[in-house]
């Protein structure tokens, strides 16, 4: 019951949510999100730390076509719901000094994209995956669409039309897959692992592309990004920060609780394609970050060099590359909605967000210029913060598929220091000018969100010990089973 509390209980948050007038809306939404992460907190604290499935509810849906709605939770979905419910309420408080035009609906989005984010990490049934994959996509097309900035509409129509197609490849590739099921067919996930894996090395090559193209398109990974950059750019900022904190690792669980085990043969025939492609991404997305004058766009572009090297190591189909991948996405997640928070507080402060206008605001604010520092280190993984215990264990799983795809994917560390130092100089250091001459303090919401995060950071980084224990033992048993169904 517990995760069905967990799906359904922001679903109906959301909908009541509708019936409130004005900006006490936001104020409600912050109390129903907090309310869900105490929930998914109750279930840690229930959480046997071992590989089993949990908290499972399995109940007939659509009988005749052998669909149910099966749902649990495993290390790996416990340490996703964590970081969504944990996300939310953070994302929501930084929006508390901005008015939205109609907030009641704006909130309500968020919470019913938190359900079905929620949904995607404990479907435990191909069809009920594929079906809150979907659901996960309206309301953030309607926050960017409705809430965004210049050009929009053709903006957001874009990364619709692009996470629309790919998820109809997964669409095809689960079918295919049901269709290969024994007797009158089911779409319950042992039922497709175990389709999947009678097939031969040319059947699993397609389930591989059919399931690849959708999941590489959400991360996003070369060539499939060029969606990112101009919706993370124009989307608001609460926006931005679900789609980089917590959407994107729809695609990068999807490899991980979808791909290698549906497709062992097909990811071991294709796998020196698709890391390079995630290695090229990373070098090239860095160097694309470097030349960047616009702070929000650099952040964009780090983050697909970031989210690179997570589809490398998960690729590289061995434990310190799965378990590091697990433990970069929750980091990830935390940075770069830090980041994408201090963009926003310079750009409501100075109205600019380019590096040439900026300068000077650690003279003004030595206080932000903390909190940016410790943020900033995170996310290029500093020894003692969150970024470097999955960043070293994920690059370590790189190394032993291929040492030289290893050497490039290692370069991010390189190319992310300089773009994210050069980022900093630019804005903080010098002297300042007349656009941050006057840079307001931080008010106690925004503290709060900078202290949440830079606590986050220094904790996992110094003490990541509670996140291994979650993740290790569903992670050494995925492993495992892949490695037996190649025959290792």
């Amino acid at each position: 019951m517990i995760t069905l509390l967990l799906i359904f209980f922001p679903l109906v948050a959301g909908l009541l949510l509708l019936f409130v007038k004005g900006q006490q809306a936001k104020t409600i939404a912050l109390g129903a999100s907090i309310l869900e992460f105490a929930i998914a907190v109750f279930a840690l604290t229930q959480f046997q730390h071992n590989a089993s499935t949990q908290f499972e509810w399995n109940h007939a849906w659509i009988q005749s076509m052998g669909i149910t709605f099966h749902v649990g939770i495993d290390g790996v979905s416990m340490l996703l719901v964590l970081l969504t419910t944990f996300l939310v309420p953070v994302i929501i408080l930084t929006s508390y000094k901005t008015e939205y035009k109609n907030p009641s609906a704006f909130y309500s989005l968020i919470l019913v994209m938190q359900m079905a984010l929620v949904g995607v990490f404990v479907s435990l049934d191909g069809f009920l995956f594929y079906v809150f994959w979907e659901l996960a996509l309206i309301p953030i097309y309607f926050i960017c669409l409705l809430w965004g900035g210049d050009d929009r509409a053709r903006i957001t129509f874009k990364f619709f039309v692009y996470t629309l197609a790919g998820s109809l490849f997964m669409l095809g590739g689960l079918i295919y897959l049901y269709l290969h099921t024994p007797g009158s067919h089911s779409f319950d996930i042992a039922a497709l692992y175990a389709a999947g894996q009678s097939m031969d090395v040319v059947h699993q090559g397609y389930v591989f592309w059919a399931m690849f193209v959708a999941f590489a398109v959400k991360m996003p990974v070369f060539p499939f990004h060029t969606w990112q950059p101009d919706t993370y750019t124009t989307a608001p900022t609460q926006g931005t920060m679900l789609l980089s904190g917590i959407m994107l690792k729809m695609g990068t669980f999807g490899v991980i609780r979808w791909l290698l085990p549906l497709a062992p043969l097909g990811v071991e025939k294709y796998a020196n394609l698709a890391i390079g492609l995630a290695v090229f991404g990373v070098v090239y997305a860095s160097c694309i970050a470097i030349v960047q004058k616009d702070f929000k766009r650099l952040i964009a572009y780090s983050s697909i060099a970031h989210v690179g090297l997570i589809a490398a190591g998960i690729l590289s189909m061995n434990t310190q590359g799965v378990q590091g991948s697990m433990i970069q996405m929750l980091s990830h997640g935390v940075n770069v909605v830090g980041l994408f928070f201090i963009v926003d507080l310079i750009q409501k402060r100075t109205g600019r967000r380019d590096l040439d206008g900026l300068g000077g605001i650690r003279n003004v604010n030595p206080q932000f210029a903390v909190f940016f520092l410790i943020i900033l280190l995170g996310a290029v993984a500093l020894p003692l913060t969150n970024g470097f215990v999955g960043e070293f264990l994920l690059l370590n799983g790189v190394y032993q598929f291929n040492p030289w795809m290893a050497g490039f994917a290692g370069l991010s560390v390189i190319l992310g220091a300089v773009y994210m130092l050069r980022s900093y100089q630019a804005i903080m250091l010098g002297e300042t000018n007349s656009n941050t001459a006057n840079f307001a303090p931080l008010e106690g919401s925004e503290k709060a969100v900078l202290i949440i995060i830079c606590a986050a950071i220094i904790v996992f980084g110094v003490f990541p010990k509670p996140l291994t224990d979650i993740v290790s033992p569903a992670v050494d048993q995925l492993v495992g089973n892949v490695r037996v169904a190649l025959g290792k």
